[in-house]
């Protein structure tokens, strides 16, 4: 009964998606509402999840060499000005300080947006010489944007994230900063969070306020809608001529380095909720589970059964992150409960398992039981983690390939965008006056990307029939 009522309680995705994702959030204890509107409260069990991209990320980073540094919440109105196109695209979101205690302040401060100029600012003081370069740096925090239209994770007018800021003596240095913390992103995606995503360039129209050229991961969500994922900006030497940051090179000239920034933040949580989960709540990809086994022992009042759990706990422990539920709610009740919270396995122990020296092992993705001896209990786990991993990224991309259509023409495209949720790719001129009639045509189709792999789906643009330039990705986003 109990289990039944569990799954009742979450709306199914089929019937209506964004009150899914709702329920699973709320359900599964991940978030909860607070007092200022668009902000969310991350409850443990999300934090945990925070905690575990983080630690990877982190790893990550620190092997090419970057650095953790943490800089200032509030930003002076003059330094957001010194770079017009980036203040330009952030004004409508600023959140600003007018009043410090009793006094009015003289200067308005924002709270930061996202913190290029801060980091210019920094950069200013500390680059010298070419010997200063490069400067590898990268900042895990909290960033303000006020947003008309939230919901957790997806869009917060607070959320948490890790923005990389670098320097480089070259543009080609920066150049390959850029694609090589693009291909970390995409490499973090498949390997952790077990998600398959399209990457490429951003259109003129879509990059990144300020930067030359903004580089995008693009996954997409069951429903066919695109997240973007990540992005990987080039910025030349725009923002370092604005703050004046220079140093002698090797010929003992005055140059300006090249810079370049990069971020994901804990919308990546949105994507794991929506790429993976169903109607039975979230899947977690093993790797960032804050539990990765959960242990059910089976008619826990009989003797040895509890002991035989702990000791299994205690065993495990060492190498996974393990959860003994030795409450007194019933089995059902725990089954449905850590299925909601995505927990990539359960083990079931009871008295007939201990007679036959086994125990057995409850994938969440597919329900698959394995019945596994207690002598190779630990390569048994690791093998169904990972066989979770594998099962909930092909299923990922299936989605994927299947929802992803090509359009040759403006009526194909535009009965596609109506009739088909998900990717179209498309040959477009070049020119943004089609990006924004696309977009009006179909409500909300956009760019995602131009792929680094382009293929040639035609000569003409699919929306003015002039010369194509280059093939897209377009979607409706989150």
């Amino acid at each position: 009964m109990a289990e039944k009522k569990m799954v009742e309680a979450i709306t199914s995705m089929e019937e209506d998606f964004s009150k899914w994702y709702t329920d699973v959030v709320k359900k599964a204890e991940l978030v909860d509402y607070s007092s200022v509107k668009g902000c969310m409260v991350i409850r443990p069990y999300g934090y945990a999840i925070w905690e575990n991209i983080q630690h990877d990320l982190d790893d990550r980073f620190k092997k090419t060499g970057h650095e953790n540094v943490y800089m200032p919440l509030f930003i002076p109105e003059s330094l957001l000005q010194r770079e017009k196109d980036h203040v330009a695209g952030f004004a409508p979101e600023v959140a600003w300080v007018t009043q410090g205690g009793d006094e009015k302040l003289t200067e308005r401060l924002c709270v930061r947006p996202t913190s290029e100029v801060l980091f210019c600012e920094h950069y200013a003081k500390v680059i010298n010489s070419y010997r200063d370069l490069p400067k590898l740096y990268n900042q895990w925090c909290s960033v303000v944007r006020w947003e008309k239209t939230t919901r957790p994770f997806l869009r917060s007018s607070e959320f948490l994230w890790q923005e990389g800021h670098t320097m480089h003596e070259t543009a080609e240095e920066a150049q390959e900063e850029t694609m090589r913390m693009l291909h970390v992103y995409a490499d973090f995606y498949k390997e952790t969070l077990a998600i398959p995503a399209v990457i490429g360039q951003k259109t003129e129209k879509e990059k990144f306020a300020g930067a030359l050229a903004t580089y995008t991961i693009e996954p997409m969500m069951h429903n066919g809608v695109a997240l973007q994922g990540g992005t990987s900006h080039y910025f030349g030497d725009g923002f370092a001529k604005s703050f004046g940051i220079t140093f002698t090179g090797r010929d003992n000239t005055l140059q300006s380095p090249f810079q370049t920034s990069w971020g994901v933040s804990t919308r990546m949580i949105g994507a794991i909720i929506m790429v993976h989960g169903d109607d039975n709540g979230l899947v977690l990809p093993p790797k960032v589970a804050p539990i990765q086994l959960a242990i059910v022992p089976i008619a826990q009042h009989k003797p040895g059964v509890l002991e035989k759990a702990a000791q299994l706990k205690e065993r495990l422990s060492g190498k996974f992150r393990v959860k003994l539920d030795d409450s007194d709610n019933s089995a059902g009740w725990k089954f449905s409960e850590y299925e909601m919270k995505g927990v990539p396995l359960r083990l079931e122990i009871g008295p007939k398992d201990i007679e036959k020296n086994q125990c057995v092992l409850v994938r969440r993705d597919n329900r698959e039981k394995i019945f596994v001896s207690l002598d190779q209990l630990e390569e048994s786990v690791e093998q169904a983690l990972q066989a979770v991993h594998d099962g909930i990224y092909q299923k990922a991309l299936e989605n994927l390939q299947n929802k992803t259509h090509v359009a040759h023409t403006h009526e194909e495209f535009l009965d596609i965008a109506k009739n088909q949720p998900g990717f179209i790719k498309a040959m477009w001129c070049g020119d943004s006056a089609c990006e924004d009639k696309l977009k009006e045509e179909t409500n909300g189709v956009k760019s995602r990307c131009i792929p680094f792999e382009e293929e040639h789906l035609g000569d003409t643009c699919v929306c003015c029939g002039k010369p194509a330039k280059h093939m897209v990705y377009w979607g409706k986003q989150y």
